[in-house]
């Protein structure tokens, strides 16, 4: 049932993750230079951050990762 959530969950948390990135690219620009940049744009370089970062952190994680939640998964049916 947990995988149910999880997309959902991703979803929401693409908005917020965009949004927060407005938040702060709005509080630092002067300091780094960079003009504020609306909502849109927010949402264009977060979806950005997160193709590259989400294979990066599959790679990391490596094969040892999915092999141990398969065996969670397989020891929880057993119970």
């Amino acid at each position: 049932m947990g995988a149910f959530f999880r997309l959902p969950a991703a979803g929401v948390m693409f908005f917020v993750s965009a949004w927060l990135l407005m938040i702060f690219a709005g509080i630092v620009a002067g300091d780094v230079g960079i003009k504020p940049f609306g909502y849109g744009t927010s949402m264009v370089l977060t979806i950005g951050l997160w193709l590259v970062i989400a294979p990066a952190a599959g790679a990391v994680a490596g094969p040892g990762a999915r092999q141990l939640s398969k065996r969670r998964a397989g020891s929880e049916s057993v119970r």
